[in-house]
Parts: C-alpha cells; structure tokens; sequence
C-alpha cells in the first residue's frame, strides 16, 4: 500500500485483539502502537514510562469526577497530574505517530483521538466462550477466573472509552468501519480479512 494507511483497534478482552493487530502490521509492514505508544508519551512529555503505565486504561476510572475535570491525580516527581491530562498527553503521542505514516493502533480510544483523520476504525469481539478458552490457557487460570477477569477488563475500558470520547460509546457497531468475530477466522483470518477490507475501502476513495 503506497498510500498513508491508518487502522484504529479496539477490542473486547480476549478476542485476541492485540495479535491480529500484529499480524496486520506484520503482513504490511508497518508499525503496532500500544505498549509503545506508553514509551512515545512518555518521552514527549517528560513523564516516565512505568508513570504512564501506572495510569494506563486499565485501571478503573471514576466517570463522573474525570468529566468535570475532578478526577484522580496521580503524583510524578512531587508534581499532580490528573486523568484528562494523561489522556491529553497520550492523545498527543497518537496523532504525532499517525502524522508520519502508516500504523495501527490498538485501544487508547484512538478512533476517536484521530477522528478527524482518515482512519479505518475496527472493533474485535467474540463469544464469551471463546475469550474465556483464550484467557484461562493465556494466563493459566480457571475458567472461572477467565471470565471475572474478562468482566472487569472489558468494563474499565468501555469506562475509559465512554468517558474521553464523552459518551461515544465503546463497542457499538455504529461508531466503526468494521465489526468482526474473531473466533470465527482466527487471527491469522481475521487480520487478512481487516486487510482486504482496508483494499477495498482503500479502492473506493480513488
């Protein structure tokens, strides 16, 4: 692809979401933005990387407090920073990586940090059934453990989601391009079907 391309991830936990972002980076030679995107924050504002991560989505956020800037602070080197800060920060570090090329980012609500680019925004689900297998083998934990980890993963980010984008609501088929089952091609079938609808949406803008 000679042409600038830019796919936005977000993802259930455990529909393997951050593999197929691999394989698509893989197979088009470009860059996956995620625990990297931590690092790129971090050196552009100074703050440490382990801070940022700290604070990273996935920990649970208090809805309410973050929108009316009343959020936690969380204190660097003596200094406080707040959660609309931090989501500032790493929104930044986002559209400065997709201003020099192609990539793909994974979570971060970034569709929505670079909504006004053109991006081809995915969402990865599958069954409840499939994750549970996926995480409990991951992680070497019962199935029981699988989905009460599932349940409080998938909540803390449509919390962080929901509230940053003020309410676009994360995992609606409307608010993307494209929503697709996982478990029903693999991650190797599902990246190359993400690819081929990128050709094809790619196609239809010539």
């Amino acid at each position: 692809m000679e042409k600038r391309i830019i796919i936005t991830i977000g993802r259930q936990f455990g529909s393997g979401g951050k593999q197929v972002a691999s394989a698509i980076g893989e197979r088009l030679g470009i860059p996956v933005y995620d625990q990297e995107l931590i690092v790129s924050a971090a050196n552009k504002s100074g703050l440490s990387p382990e801070f940022i991560r700290q604070s990273d989505e996935h920990r649970h956020l208090s809805g309410l407090g973050g929108i009316l800037g009343l959020g936690r602070f969380w204190h660097n080197a003596g200094n406080l920073v707040d959660d609309n800060e931090l989501f500032r920060i790493q929104s930044e570090a986002i559209r400065d990586l997709a201003s020099q090329g192609s990539a793909v980012f994974v979570g971060r609500a970034s569709d929505y940090v670079l909504r006004d680019m053109d991006t081809v925004d995915v969402f990865i689900c599958a069954p409840i059934e499939a994750r549970t297998q996926r995480v409990a083998e991951r992680l070497g934990i019962s199935p029981e453990e699988a989905v009460t980890l599932i349940e409080k993963k998938d909540k803390t980010r449509k919390e962080y989601y929901d509230l940053f984008t003020l309410g676009d609501n994360w995992g609606v088929a409307s608010n993307y391009d494209l929503c697709i089952d996982s478990s029903a091609l693999g991650i190797e079938g599902t990246s190359e079907l993400i690819i081929q609808f990128v050709r094809q949406a790619e196609l239809r803008k010539m």
